[in-house]
């Protein structure tokens, strides 16, 4: 794509207007497609990792079946295959082209990807001038989740094309950025967790997904929490002292998982000339001592906490620890093209933004949870088996995407994510 100095714009924040928020969503997608040249979007470095014009595609091919579908009945796309090729993992809504082989896909081309994006655009914004400001209509619902959609696939653009790059043995940069500066960190306290009954969930205004309610009582045992995450330089020392290879810190399913990857390290992590050099979305890049350590599986980040003689928040600790802290730190629009953890400053929780922080709680349903019908109830509840929640939002989270209840999950082994790491302690 065309080289720019600098992004357009910012992340959409939140409008009172649905056309203008989908517009600005839209225009942040292909916006962050714009620093990266056609054969950087077209590539899967791993089954986990889709290629841009995937991305792309997908997010129009989501408005394109559950918006324009049902509720603009003169809509026709420019190619019913597209279906085929850009569902992801909605059986009821078709057959799927399989996610292994996304990278083999050179047809339709970005340019063509692009023009199909122009034409979905077009439809909708054809069909939210049709149904007026009603934001109770059906098709009104289904147009703000899909733009919920969409930055969730903006945060993938940017963790999967970093892996991609990673992968390249040239390891060129997303976007070239000055280095960040390190400074001493603030010491780790702890903030206290009352023991009692605490509501969490989502309380019914604003938007949210249906795995964030029913909101709910739980009653929690007296804890403490971090009152920051764990930094590149606390887990470095980890590292040093034989981490990696100390069964007694790690599950069983963990260690076997270090031992068959050969994993010594967090991943973008090289030992180089006596330095630890990081991959970033910048290139590589010195590791920054006071920058929250990032890219943790879920096995490393218990592993780590074992460690240092403490555990892993449950998520309802750390809903109610974080309840009433502004929804504020570094998100994708903190520094634009170039996506990176802030070091830490006196004062700040990190609550939010830089890393998305695991916590020791399986991804279940809320007590009462019931998935939608049809092929929508796929997106959340499916998938609650055999994974783990992680709270807050990460430094490639659109700052109008992070919400207080938002539970996001992922698989034990995942590390291609900005995910760190947040202690607790239990009396």
């Amino acid at each position: 794509m065309t080289q720019s100095a600098i992004l357009p714009g910012t992340p959409p924040a939140p409008t009172s207007s649905l056309g203008g928020r989908f517009r600005d969503v839209r225009t942040w997608s292909t916006a962050i497609a714009e620093p990266l040249e056609v054969e950087d979007c077209v590539v899967s470095s791993m089954p986990d990792v889709s290629p841009t014009k995937w991305h792309l595609a997908h997010t129009s091919w989501f408005f394109e079946t559950f918006v324009l579908g049902p509720h603009a009945p003169g809509y026709r796309s420019p190619d019913p295959r597209y279906a085929f090729l850009f569902n992801s993992y909605y059986v009821q809504a078709g057959e799927r082209h399989c996610r292994a082989q996304r990278g083999l896909v050179t047809r339709p081309t970005l340019t063509e990807v692009l023009a199909y994006r122009r034409h979905v655009d077009e439809a909708v914004l054809d069909l939210l001038e049709s149904i007026g400001d009603d934001p109770t209509h059906p098709a009104a619902t289904l147009i703000d989740l899909g733009t919920h959609h969409e930055q969730q696939h903006q945060e993938l653009m940017l963790t999967d094309i970093k892996h991609v790059l990673w992968m390249n043995p040239l390891r060129p940069a997303y976007r070239e950025a000055a280095p960040v500066p390190s400074h001493p960190v603030a010491p780790l306290t702890w903030i206290d967790v009352e023991e009692g009954v605490h509501e969490i969930g989502h309380d019914g205004s604003g938007f949210a997904f249906d795995n964030e309610s029913p909101r709910h009582r739980v009653y929690l045992q007296p804890a403490r929490i971090g009152s920051r995450l764990v930094t590149n330089a606390e887990y470095l020392a980890f590292i040093e002292d034989g981490g990696y290879g100390r069964a007694e810190l790690w599950l069983s399913a963990g260690f076997a998982t270090v031992q068959a990857e050969g994993w010594t390290a967090p991943l973008y992590w090289e030992a180089r000339d006596g330095e630890r050099i990081e991959f970033t979305l910048g290139g590589e890049r010195q590791l920054v001592d006071n920058s929250p350590v990032v890219h943790m599986s879920f096995y490393e980040a218990d592993a780590y906490a074992r460690w240092a003689g403490a555990t892993l928040p449950t998520e309802a600790e750390w809903e109610v620890a974080a309840a009433g802290s502004p929804v504020s730190g570094t998100f994708a629009e903190s520094r634009i093209g170039h996506p990176r953890p802030a070091p830490h400053t006196a004062g700040a929780t990190q609550w939010y933004g830089d890393a998305w922080q695991w916590t020791g709680s399986p991804y279940v349903g809320y007590p009462g949870y019931r998935a939608a019908t049809g092929a929508l109830g796929e997106y959340n509840g499916k998938w609650m088996s055999d994974q783990w929640i992680l709270r807050g939002a990460s430094v490639a989270t659109p700052r109008s995407h992070a919400r207080h209840t938002y539970r996001n999950f992922f698989p034990s082994p995942t590390r291609w994510q900005f995910a760190g790491i947040r202690l607790a302690e239990r009396s």
